[in-house]
């Protein structure tokens, strides 16, 4: 993508009522209001879902169009790239959608311990060298995290197109007796997945099939 046309995203998301861009240091100086205050932001008490590194979108879009009982916001640092899902929101009239500009890092900053039903990751960087473990979007740093703002009870899904990210994923649920609800290797050719897994798809996704890789998916609840 262009300079020129990430500028031009930039300036459209700054327009965008459904995108929020907290500076990172109002974010920790707390100084932001949005922690504990979600609901007030959609107007209801609906169920809270967040699709962290949400890229373009898709699933944060896709999931809002299926749920409209259910508020959904995609988190991610990159706003040129969910310009795309802001905007799709917008011209279908999604009110239940929103995206949110940040660091995943700070997440328990910007939302309060037991504010969000449920989180899914999707096809996140699989991180596989061993000094970019700090960065990997399950590693337990993330995970003690994802269960501080979740409700008791509250599912995680992560769904990679990286062996190696389901496989860590998976054993590092057993080492910390996190009960993994349900895991599949590859969702399109094993039947069970949910719908949601299979009738959403990403543009990586369309790629990653398109070159034959199986793509993997594990639906795990919040201690």
């Amino acid at each position: 993508m262009g300079s020129k046309n990430k500028l031009k995203r930039f300036k459209e998301n700054e327009g965008f009522a459904n995108v929020i861009q907290p500076k990172r240091s109002e974010v920790l100086a707390d100084e932001t209001d949005l922690k504990g205050n979600w609901s007030a932001y959609f107007g209801n008490d609906n169920p809270l879902v967040l699709e962290l590194g949400c890229g373009k979108g898709e699933y944060t879009v896709g999931l809002a169009r299926k749920y409209r009982n259910k508020n959904f916001i995609g988190v991610d640092i990159k706003g040129a790239r969910f310009w795309r899902g802001a905007k799709t929101a917008l011209e279908e009239g999604l009110e239940n959608a929103a995206f949110l500009r940040t660091q995943i890092e700070l997440i328990d900053l910007l939302f309060a311990e037991n504010e969000v039903d449920e989180i899914w990751i999707t096809f996140p960087d699989p991180q596989i060298k061993y000094k970019r473990t700090k960065h990997r979007l399950t590693n337990p740093s993330f995970l003690e995290k994802y269960q501080k703002i979740l409700k008791s009870g509250g599912y995680i899904n992560l769904k990679t197109d990286s062996e190696f990210l389901h496989g860590y994923t998976l054993g590092l649920l057993e080492g910390l007796g996190m009960e993994v609800v349900y895991s599949n290797h590859d969702v399109y050719k094993n039947e069970g997945s949910p719908e949601e897994v299979l009738k959403i798809q990403t543009f990586y996704e369309n790629q990653y099939l398109e070159n034959g890789k199986p793509i993997t998916y594990i639906k795990f609840r919040a201690q």
